[in-house]
């Protein structure tokens, strides 16, 4: 079964609503203890040949990390108001980076694109006269 990780979700009904999106998904979710941000993700899903880590500072951001793309937990947690900002799919680029390293990389990319996001809607709708 797949795996998808969940680092810093607080809020209960959030957390439960998540966690029923993945069983309906066919995903374990597994909550990432702040102990454990240094290790590799590979590691965190129990893939072979990822050493434990050490010395990276916890963050405080929420953050789902799924270990293979999953269109209905995303439509289900949209649905179900249970959002979460920083999302991304292990990589065979990022699967050696611990959850830190993934984090500041996603709060780099989300600022991006806020940054480049139309402050207007693109297609406004004219009256007819």
């Amino acid at each position: 079964m797949a795996k998808v990780l969940l680092y810093n979700i607080t809020d209960a009904d959030k957390l439960m609503k998540i966690r029923i999106a993945a069983l309906r998904a066919g995903l374990e979710a597994l909550e990432v203890k702040p102990a454990d941000f240094a290790h590799p993700l590979g590691r965190l899903l129990g893939l072979e040949g990822y050493a434990p880590a050490e010395g990276e500072a916890p963050f405080a951001d929420e953050m789902l990390v799924m270990e293979e793309l999953s269109s209905p937990l995303l439509d289900a947690m949209r649905a179900s108001n249970a959002t979460v900002a920083l999302k991304a799919v292990v990589t065979e680029q990022n699967k050696s980076w611990s959850s830190a390293e993934l984090c500041r990389e996603l709060r780099r990319e989300h600022e991006a694109m806020r940054a480049w996001a139309p402050k207007k809607p693109v297609h406004q709708h004219r009256k007819k006269k």
